[in-house]
């Protein structure tokens, strides 16, 4: 929509007429009396009449004698032709009549007749029943309208010369058309609509007709559409009264039809092969008898799929001029008459028939339905939901009394429809979710890549040519990207809902995925498929053979969870129009429009302001009541209100039009009202935005062609998905390049293919052959492969926990414990033995105590061995490895150090490292093939090395204190600095939509915010995207609100229910820097916020309104942290002040002069009114100024800590005051970000606790149980720590 295009109208776009024009019934009529008996014609329909808004305008209302409806049809401009006989007469009212001869522009009237007939037009010898059927209009963008078509009858005399002598010939009854075409797919509305007119036109003239459908239209046209959400637009159309549902969401269609009939029509069977055949994008043809069912039908399986779209040509209702459309070569959705299933099927090969009648699918080639079916277990699912489903009305009221009011009983019929909608809608969305669920895990998100392959070999054999065929669709590439955008829709919800805790903890893990001992043991209590017992072979093909037998992955869809999907829907609020005015002018139709917003007002005072979701549809509706009724200014407020109220419904596209209609005028009034300046803005700035490139289109991932060099080398591998981190990744790329120079010449050996590469010159950038990483590569997923298909036995799995993966499996050998293979986990090795599988420990990582190679003599020779010693055993364990002892010995090296560093750090990533290096060993190892790759290896043994050339010796204190680490940054592209941390306690009370458990939510440099589960500290909510500026403050509000102030002067209110954030508040104009929230003593829940800006405002919110109380401006260099504690306490750059809560200044405590030498600025106040104390801190000094309460001029005492740059953070905890810091680092300690812990009474620095690795960001209490600390970018990392 451009900014010329004009503002869109209410439920009406257009009502159009449809029929035989006078000329040619009169000759049908003389036909048939001359020759009694001779059958009567099928005529051509044409458009006789056509409506559309604006019916009134405000020009039309200063003519004299003009101000009705009349004045302002819109004609086409053919109708000219039929009327030319009477030009003579005409003159020049008939010249007037005509200027206007605009429709709606993506309006086909030229094939709108033969929809509107699409069998034919009849000519009866008696009165045939009145007929609806339904259309889908679709222009060359993909926009759709949506038609509903009356067909009726009515004598052919009427519509001829009035003779008396007629009365007493035979009558003949011709067919017309009324069509309302519309925006929205209100099927079931307009259908109502159209019933209410059918008994006024049966029985009016036909003088009368036209003025009589002009009147309806009109109507129509001031009807608004309901915003998405939870409440409904109800009117009345004398005897009907007529409900307009509103959609689910703005991404969500409206659905007014009754989504159950292709149940009705259809067995379980049918239904998954028409739906697998609309996601593999088919060439479909729907056939019946009644046209009717063609649209409706074909509607719901559009809503089955959703979120995925249909992307082809959707024509459900095809005239029997329009048959040859079906010749089509690309995928399209159409249907036709029943009567012509012959003749399609016999013309084209190739092509989907669907007869509704007979519930069948087959094929028109006359073969056998070749259709890849819907993936078994998620169609299992299905079926096993369909039969819970009671699809039978008369059924479900049994036991009801009969309702003897007829708009009543179509309520109560409604509502069953709209509960069974709902139930229906679950069932296939739970479908498609099943049949995509793993996706994600096939998703490179950095560099937008799907790999495609890897995908497809975890899919079961039987289901792979349906995910073949879908995986090349448009469909299926739109709903990627969706995925890559983070698209927040129903896939993603119910993807959440219907998630077991072992998918939610792999979820949450960034190192390389294997099938879990749980995984296992449920494997085991089910049937042996012999799946599992084949061999693994070579996944990526080398040589362009194709195996249709590949080995296949565990997937993750195989075992569906069966959750009652009875979600409880939200209640839905009906707002009822006022009664429309009898004579439709311009005065009447503006005092409608008036009363329509006088009713909104009322019930928007009525609606308590906690009902946020409810303000903000009232407000909605009332923005479009005033922009039909042409008050610009007032619709941009109330859609400036969704800010506060649900942004989520915010319209974008149409206040973006609303802003570029406006005059100069009120451009003058909008700039002198801050709020509207504001919004006009930001409709501009985000004007600018949409020219910026887009995040662009899915790619699949493609093996290299040439040699990389190591920029091109970390593109490859991220995008493969072996490793994300891209210090790994340059690790890896010194181990290949190591391996490539170590020969003169080296041959790399594969079971397909010998490749010789040259030994890289002196001087020359080191570079990978793309062979060398193809070689790599499949060696990566070999290894991943026969893993994921290993079988462990009970006996073994009963030893492990239900987490472990095993990793690494070695050949069958000897050791000291007895024959079998060492299997290596993330917590332990152990011995699978050979005969009867058994188990027998090794070790756990932790409990090394030393590992080595040592020689073992064997005849002459002397065989190298692996020998292990536990710290707990008193035998050492030694394994005869051959020729893998030496990586054998650096894989367990690396893990026993990363165990070490992660119990030392409390930190569990450490080991997820160490095991991701471990796995790049072997398949470094396997790909190089060298005699000795012990070069190569060490490059990727970090942890080892690290251990070694700088063992981290962790302070008594800060290993006490320490309790877990955990990295917030782990799904995003780079290490983000941790801005502002908040912890929210759990709830009592367990309801299905909220999580009981505490929450930990951590604002990330780039905008973004995460949240754990601060129980398993595991990742709830991978991000909730707030914009691109730097967040600077959080607050939690009755556990049901978190405020976030930005850098870019916007507070994010976000629901900690939903996780998504519904609400933006724009009064500041600086960037919001800090909250503090006040009790109020007056009422139960009462609060009210204060947030302070840079530019030193002070806002003071009223809570349940979030409307602003009071505004103060404080004179001051960067106001940036504001408590309440009696009074108002604010620390800028250059003073702190107290102030009353009407914004008076009581004191105010500048930069003492001896102070202003070591430090420019205050960065941080902390109040510990208990002990009178003000403890105040600097942005460039290590010194602490603690004043007295009662007396600030006392001179401070004063604290220095040690090894300190400057302050960052400081919180107070009981007795206690932390304090966040950068220091210099020392000698080769890598610490940076220290806290110290001081007792409030005595000033004394109680622990130091080596925090970080980059300063210390932000520090918050967690029930002054634990204190968090997040820290800068270099580290990224949260540490928990323990409060004494």
């Amino acid at each position: 929509m451009s900014m010329a295009d004009p503002l869109p109208s209410g439920l009406l776009e257009a009502c159009v007429v449809v029929g035989p024009s006078n000329d040619k019934l009169k000759e049908v009529y003389e036909s048939f009396l001359q020759e009694n008996g001779s059958p009567l014609p099928l005529l051509d329909p044409e458009v006789l009449q056509v409506h559309a808004p604006p019916f009134v305008t405000k020009g039309s209302v200063n003519e004299p004698g003009v101000g009705n409806i009349s004045r302002t049809q819109r004609r086409f401009s053919f109708i000219k032709k039929k009327n030319d006989r009477h030009l003579a007469n005409a003159g020049k009212a008939k010249e007037e009549t005509t200027e206007d001869v605009s429709v709606p522009k993506d309006l086909d009237l030229v094939a709108l007749p033969q929809l509107c007939f699409p069998g034919c037009l009849q000519v009866s010898q008696e009165q045939l029943e009145e007929k609806f059927h339904f259309l889908v209009f679709t222009d060359v963008f993909g926009n759709q309208s949506h038609g509903v078509v009356l067909q009726y009858y009515k004598p052919v005399q009427e519509r001829m010369l009035n003779h008396r002598f007629l009365s007493k010939l035979p009558r003949l009854y011709s067919a017309y058309g009324i069509c309302i075409i519309s925006k929205h797919p209100y099927y079931n509305a307009l259908k109502d609509c159209l019933s209410s007119l059918l008994g006024r036109i049966k029985t009016c003239q036909n003088t009368d007709m036209e003025e009589e459908v002009k009147d309806f239209s009109a109507k129509l046209a001031l009807v608004p559409i309901p915003p998405p959400g939870r409440l409904h637009v109800m009117f009345t159309l004398r005897p009907v009264t007529i409900v307009l549902p509103s959609k689910e969401d703005k991404h969500h269609p409206v659905i007014d039809l009754d989504l159950h009939l292709p149940f009705l029509c259809f067995g379980s069977k049918e239904l998954l092969q028409i739906i697998s055949s609309i996601l593999t994008e088919q060439r479909m043809v729907f056939f019946s008898s009644d046209w009717a069912k063609l649209t409706l039908i074909a509607e719901c399986f559009m809503l089955y799929i959703r979120p995925l779209r249909w992307q082809h040509p959707l024509v459900p209702t095809l005239s029997r001029q329009m048959l040859d459309f079906v010749m089509a070569p690309t995928p399209f959705l159409m249907g036709c008459h029943l009567s012509h299933y012959e003749e399609v099927a016999m013309e084209t090969d190739d092509l989907i028939l669907i007869n509704i009648d007979e519930g069948t699918v087959s094929s028109s080639d006359y073969h056998e339905l070749d259709l890849p079916g819907a993936p078994q277990t998620a169609a299992e699912c299905f079926k096993r939901r369909r039969k819970g489903l009671q699809l039978h009305y008369d059924l479900e009221v049994l036991h009801k009394a009969i309702c003897r009011d007829a708009n009543e009983l179509r309520m109560q019929r409604r509502c069953w429809q709209n509960k069974l909608n709902g139930d229906i809608q679950n069932i296939t969305l739970e479908l498609i979710v099943n049949m995509f669920r793993d996706v994600a895990d096939h998703l490179n998100y950095e560099h937008r890549v799907f790999n495609t392959d890897e995908f497809l070999k975890t899919r079961e054999p039987g289901d792979q040519p349906f995910y073949k065929k879908v995986l090349e669709t448009h469909i299926f590439h739109s709903f990627l990207k969706d995925r890559l955008d983070g698209k927040l829709d129903t896939f993603t919800r119910m993807e959440q809902i219907t998630r077991t805790e072992d998918q939610k903890w792999k979820a949450s893990l960034d190192f390389c995925r294997r099938r879990t001992v749980k995984e296992m043991a449920l494997k085991n209590d089910r049937p042996d498929t012999g799946l599992n017992k084949r061999l693994g072979m070579s996944l990526p093909n080398l040589g362009g053979e194709t195996h249709p037998s590949v080995l296949r992955h565990m997937s993750p869809t195989k075992i569906i969870p069966e959750i009652p999907l009875n979600i409880p829907a939200e209640p839905v609020k009906m707002f009822k129009l006022i009664d429309f005015p009898p004579p439709l002018s311009y005065p009447h139709v503006c005092h409608y429009f008036g009363d329509l917003v006088l009713q909104l007002n009322k019930a928007i005072s009525a609606t308590p302001p906690h009902d946020s979701n409810l303000l903000a549809r009232y407000y909605y509706l009332r923005g479009l009541v005033n922009m039909l009724n042409s008050k610009r200014l007032d619709a941009l407020s109330d859609f400036q209100n969704l800010y506060k109220t649900d942004m989520e419904i915010f319209p974008e596209e149409l206040v973006r039009v609303l802003v570029g209609s406006l005059q100069m005028e009120e451009k003058a009034q909008a700039e002198r009202r801050s709020e509207l300046r504001w919004l006009i803005s930001k409709v501009k700035s985000n004007d600018k935005s949409e020219h910026v490139e887009s995040h662009g289109c899915v790619k699949k991932f493609k093996l290299p062609k040439s040699p990389m060099q190591l920029e091109e080398f970390v593109k490859c591998t991220q995008e493969s998905g072996i490793v994300r981190d891209v210090a790994t990744i340059q690790r890896l790329f010194e181990a290949l390049a190591v391996g490539r120079s170590s020969l003169p010449q080296h041959l790399i050996s594969t079971s397909l293919t010998f490749v010789l590469i040259p030994l890289a010159s002196s001087g020359e950038q080191k570079q990978i052959d793309p062979e060398m990483f193809r070689v790599f590569y499949t060696f990566w997923k070999e290894t991943e492969a026969e893993t994921q298909d290993l079988h462990l036995p009970d006996e073994v799995i009963e030893h492990l926990d239900s987490s472990e993966c095993v990793y690494k499996l070695s050949n069958s050998l000897n050791t000291s414990y007895g024959v079998g293979k060492i299997a290596m986990t993330q917590k332990r090795l152990f011995l699978l033995t050979t005969g009867r599988p058994g188990y027998v420990e090794i070790t756990k990582f932790r409990d090394i105590e030393e590992v080595k190679i040592s020689a073992a003599p064997f005849l002459v020779l002397r065989i190298p061995s692996l020998k292990i010693k536990n710290r707990l055993k008193k035998e050492i364990f030694e394994a005869n490895l051959k020729s893998e002892c030496e990586l054998w010995n650096l894989m367990v090296k690396e893990m026993w150090a990363g165990r070490i560093m992660a119990d030392n750090h409390k930190d569990p990533q450490y080991v997820e490292q160490a095991l991701t290096n471990v796995l790049l060993m072997d398949a470094v190892v396997s790909c190089l093939q060298t005699q000795k790759p012990i070069l190569a290896l060490s490059k990727l043994a970090y942890y080892e090395r690290l251990r070694h050339e700088a063992p981290m010796i962790i302070p008594k204190p800060t290993a006490e204190t320490l309790k877990h680490k955990i990295n917030p940054s782990q799904n995003m592209r780079s290490i983000q600095s941790v801005d502002v941390l908040l912890y929210t306690p759990g709830q009592l009370t367990f309801s299905a939509d909220l999580d009981g458990n505490p929450k930990l939510w951590c604002a990330l440099s780039c905008g973004k915010v995460v949240v754990f589960d601060a129980v398993s500290w595991s990742l709830l909510q991978n991000c909730i995207d707030l914009g691109d500026s730097q967040l600077n403050c959080m607050m939690g509000l009755d556990g049901e609100q978190l405020w976030i102030g930005s850098q870019d002067s916007v507070i994010y209110i976000i629901n900690t229910r939903s996780m998504l954030c519904h609400k933006q508040l724009t009064e500041h104009r600086g960037e919001v820097t800090d909250f503090a929230l006040e009790k109020l003593s007056h009422g139960p829940s009462q609060a009210q916020v204060y947030s302070c800006s840079a530019d030193g405002t002070v806002i003071v919110w009223d809570v349940p309104s979030l409307k602003v109380k009071r505004r103060v401006h404080l004179t001051c260099d960067r106001l940036q942290s504001i408590q309440v504690h009696d009074n108002l306490w604010c620390c800028a750059r250059d003073c702190v002040m107290e102030l009353r809560h009407n914004g008076c200044l009581l004191r105010k405590i500048s930069l003492q002069e001896d102070v202003k030498t070591k430090a420019s600025a205050f960065s941080r106040i902390t109040l510990h009114m208990e002990r009178k104390q003000i403890w105040t801190s600097f942005t460039d000094s290590a010194e602490l100024c603690i004043f007295h309460s009662s007396d600030p001029t006392k001179p401070p005492k004063r604290v220095t800590l040690p090894d300190c740059c400057g302050v960052t953070c400081m919180i107070r905890v009981k007795d206690q005051v932390w304090i966040g810091c950068s220091s210099g680092v020392t000698g080769l300690s890598k610490v940076v970000g220290k806290i110290f812990v001081l007792d409030s009474e005595s000033l004394v620095v109680e622990k130091e606790l080596e925090a970080h690795e980059d300063c210390v960001r932000t520090l918050f209490s967690a029930e002054d149980r634990y204190v968090l600390s997040g820290s800068a970018r270099l580290d990224g990392k949260i540490a928990i720590w323990r409060v004494d």
